[in-house]
């Protein structure tokens, strides 16, 4: 096991793996010594057969928490020995059954035995141990129904990740910056239209000097996401939060909601009530992160682009 005390608790699927083949071997010299014949892979379905109630494929695979076609393929291969047995439902003669044939009646009798010997068998191995993995595991089981490891790694990912990024203030050595990302942004999807060119050419004299701000996304120093916060002459939106563009190469990093909670942190010190955007739908990662801005849709107002067909604003009082 030099393996993996040097590799540690990464190579857990590995280890498991390897523990589980382990048991399925002697699970297959157990059925033998008890004149069983059965495969270990099949004793789930058997099991949830075992009271001689005939179920269907669905019913079984729902019980015992397997996919539906690997209970068919099981259920395959046991009808080919003989231990289980199809026929059509009394109740809905368009869908089939399974249920223990004789020869599956039969294993039935011989294996009460098994069952007291192995679960005193797996108590003995218990009472050795300092940790009681089948308690263990049901808390793993428990815990990874309400968020799998693939979600846990990619938390940690974003986690590490966010820690090489900055937000800051804009500054004239962002300028072609601020450009290039909103012009690769959006021409990725529209075409750029005359109010773009105003804000990306001169976004001192368009936004800055008019009480706006803007906001880098710094990833190893490297300028990866912009975003804009916009003064508005509007009696009812004090600013609009504009030209959020974040580089494919950092999508996924987290720039965007940092992007977007500068901005909304910014308005709030600024004293502003409300916060307005223009967007359009067919951008749903860009929706579904101004929904969790706490953005909401509101009715349609002048806009000078073509390209908007959704407006949502956020109250921030």
């Amino acid at each position: 096991m030099d393996f993996f005390n040097q590799v540690g608790k990464i190579a857990i699927g590995s280890r498991l793996r390897i523990l589980t083949e382990k048991i399925t071997e002697d699970a297959g010299k157990i059925y033998n010594l008890y004149g069983v014949d059965m495969q270990p892979k099949w004793f789930p379905v058997y099991y949830a057969l075992s009271n001689c109630e005939a179920k269907s494929v669905t019913v079984i695979a729902k019980e015992i928490g397997h996919s539906h076609p690997s209970v068919s393929k099981i259920v395959r291969e046991m009808a080919k020995a003989g231990v289980v047995q199809e026929k059509k439902d009394k109740d809905d003669g368009r869908r089939n059954v399974v249920e223990l044939s004789a020869t599956g009646k039969e294993v039935s009798e011989k294996i009460q035995d098994q069952y007291t010997d192995l679960n005193n068998a797996i108590n003995d191995l218990s009472s050795q141990a300092l940790n009681d993995l089948w308690e263990a595991i049901g808390e793993w089981e428990y815990l990874l129904e309400q968020k799998n490891l693939y979600r846990r790694v990619l938390e940690q990912k974003k986690q590490r990740e966010s820690e090489k990024i900055q937000i800051v203030e804009y500054s004239p050595k962002y300028q072609a910056a601020f450009k290039q990302l909103n012009v690769e942004w959006i021409s990725t999807y529209f075409q750029l239209e005359d109010a773009d060119y105003k804000a990306l050419d001169n976004p001192e004299n368009y936004i800055l000097d008019h009480g706006g701000y803007i906001f880098v996304a710094l990833y190893d120093d490297v300028p990866l996401g912009v975003c804009a916060l916009i003064k508005m002459d509007d009696p009812e939106y004090d600013y609009e939060l504009a030209k959020m563009a974040v580089s494919p190469k950092a999508q996924g990093k987290g720039l965007g909601w940092l992007l977007g909670n500068a901005v909304l942190n910014k308005a709030k010190e600024l004293g502003a009530s409300s916060v307005f955007l223009d967007s359009n739908t067919i951008l749903k990662p860009a929706i579904n992160l101004y929904h969790k801005l706490g953005f909401k849709k509101v009715p349609g107002r002048p806009t000078p682009y073509d390209r908007c067909n959704i407006q949502m604003a956020v109250n921030l009082v």
